[in-house]
C-alpha cells in the first residue's frame, strides 16, 4: 500500500474516511477530495486549486462543466430523461443521423459505459462470424493485444493480461487470441488462423502507458484485416473525440474501423454514453431484442452527447490539442530531467516514464504534483499520464510544466 506523507485537513480526512467505511475498493486514489470544477480545472473541499491532467481518463475533455453541455442536460433534464427503448424518443433519431454522418457510418447503436460498448463489439462482431463469415456457431475468434485495457467486466478481463484484473474473477469467457501490441508479424500469423473473426484493438495503449505504435501499424493491420475478411475493431473510448490532435486516433492514419468503440467524453463528463457505430452488413445483423439496455440511447444522453460533439467541432479543439501536445513534449523533453526516462504521446494523450531506484518514484512525484496543484496520477508502477482538457490554453500548460518542473526535485 502507497503511504502519503502530507497532513490532510480533517475536512478532507471525513470524505476519505466515508468511503473508506461503506465504499468497496474501486481505484486507488490520491488523497484529494474535489467538489467543483470548470475548464481545466478543479477545487477540491478545502478551495484549493489544481490543473485536471486526468480529465476522468479523457471523458472531460471539453472541460469541465462546459456551459453549453450543461445548460443542454439541465433543458432536457427538465422535459424528458428516459423512456427506455420500449418507444421512441424525440431525441435518439437526430443524435445517431448526427453521429452516423460525422463519423461516415450507418448505423450507431447506443449504450452507456465503456466496458458496455466493448461487449456490445464483442456480441455483434460474434453475430457477423456467424452469419456472414459461416464460422461454426460458438467457435469465432477474436484477437486482442498484450497489455490491453477495454474495461473490467468478466468477459473483457478474460483477455487481460493484468493478473489483478483477473486473480479469483475466473472462470473466464473463451474466444479470444492475445498477440503482442505494435508487432504486424504476429498479426499476420495470427490470421491465418481459423474462425478468426475480430481484430479489437486501442490506436494507443492509454492504460499500458500511452504506448504509441509505430507508424503505419494501425494501416497496414486494417489491410491485413480485410484481405482476411476480419473486422477490424477499434476502442477509440479514450482516444477518440479529439484527444490526440484528429478526432480519431485512427484518422493519423486515416484507417477507417469495420466497427468504432466509442464512449467517456461523448458526454462532456456528464452522464455515462458510450456507442458502436458500424455499417449495415455489420450492425444491420442486430434483430429486435437481441440486444439493448434500459438506459442506451436515453433522452437525456442523446441531446447532452450531440452538445458534446458540436462543442468539439465548434471550439477548435480538436486543433487546440495538436497544437498544445506538441509543446507539451517539446517542454517536458526540454527540461532534461535525469529521472525522465521517455517521452510520449500524441496530441494531449501524454506519458512519461519515470526511471528511479524506488519503485514508487512515479507514485512519489504524483503526490507531490497534487501538493503544487496538479493532479495525475500513475499507470503499470513507473508511468505517469498527462491529459488535460482539451480547452488548455498555452499559459496554463506552460504554467503546469512549471509546476511538473519543479515537483521532479522530490526524486532527487
Amino acid at each position: 500500500m502507497h503511504t502519503v506523507s502530507n497532513i490532510q485537513s480533517a475536512n478532507t480526512a471525513q470524505y476519505i474516511n466515508l468511503e473508506a467505511q461503506y465504499g468497496a475498493h474501486n481505484y486507488h486514489p490520491l488523497p484529494v477530495v474535489l467538489n467543483k470544477g470548470k475548464g481545466t480545472q478543479v477545487w477540491d473541499v478545502d478551495n484549493k486549486v489544481y490543473f485536471d491532467f486526468l480529465s476522468g481518463y479523457s471523458a472531460v475533455n471539453q472541460g469541465h462543466c462546459h456551459p453549453k453541455i450543461i445548460n443542454s442536460l439541465i433543458q432536457q433534464a427538465q422535459q424528458l430523461t428516459l423512456t427506455s427503448r420500449a418507444f421512441y424518443n424525440n431525441q435518439l433519431g437526430n443524435y445517431e443521423k448526427f453521429m452516423c454522418n460525422l463519423f461516415g457510418y450507418d448505423k450507431l447503436l447506443p449504450m452507456n459505459t465503456g466496458a458496455e460498448a466493448v461487449e456490445t463489439a464483442i456480441k455483434v462482431a460474434r453475430k457477423w462470424g456467424s452469419l456472414v463469415k459461416r464460422v461454426k456457431e460458438n467457435e469465432g475468434i477474436i484477437i486482442v493485444c498484450k497489455q490491453n485495457f477495454h474495461g473490467r467486466t468478466t468477459t473483457i478481463v478474460s483477455f487481460s493480461s493484468d493478473e489483478e484484473s483477473k486473480q479469483d474473477f475466473g472462470p473466464f469467457t473463451p474466444g479470444f487470441l492475445s498477440i503482442p501490441y505494435n508487432d504486424l508479424s504476429a498479426l499476420q500469423a495470427a490470421l491465418q488462423l481459423p474462425n478468426i473473426i475480430g481484430f479489437l484493438v486501442e490506436p494507443i495503449q492509454g492504460e499500458a502507458g500511452v504506448v504509441v505504435p509505430n507508424e503505419g501499424y494501425l494501416k497496414n493491420a486494417k489491410s491485413y484485416c480485410t484481405d482476411a475478411n476480419v473486422l477490424f475493431i477499434a476502442d477509440e473510448i479514450q482516444t477518440g473525440i479529439g484527444r490526440t490532435g484528429k478526432m480519431l486516433a485512427c484518422d493519423h492514419e486515416n484507417v477507417k474501423a469495420d466497427i468504432l468503440i466509442l464512449g467517456k467524453a461523448l458526454s462532456g463528463g456528464t452522464i455515462p454514453v458510450s456507442a458502436i457505430l458500424a455499417n449495415d452488413e455489420v450492425l444491420g445483423l442486430i434483430q429486435p431484442g437481441q440486444h439493448g439496455s434500459t438506459f442506451g440511447g436515453n433522452p437525456l444522453a442523446c441531446a447532452v452527447a450531440l452538445t458534446a460533439m458540436q462543442v468539439i467541432l465548434d471550439e477548435n479543439m480538436i486543433e487546440n490539442a495538436a497544437t498544445m501536445g506538441n509543446l507539451f513534449r517539446t517542454e517536458i523533453i526540454a527540461l532534461q530531467n535525469p529521472f525522465i526516462k521517455t517521452v510520449r504521446g500524441k496530441g494531449l494523450l501524454n506519458a512519461i516514464e519515470i526511471e528511479h531506484e524506488n519503485k514508487d518514484a512515479a507514485w512519489t512525484l504524483c503526490v507531490e504534483l497534487m501538493h503544487n496543484g496538479l493532479l495525475a496520477k500513475p499507470t503499470h508502477g513507473d508511468k505517469i499520464r498527462f491529459a488535460p482538457p482539451l480547452v488548455i490554453s498555452e499559459n496554463e500548460l506552460r504554467t503546469a510544466v512549471s509546476i511538473i518542473s519543479n515537483s521532479l526535485s522530490i526524486l532527487n
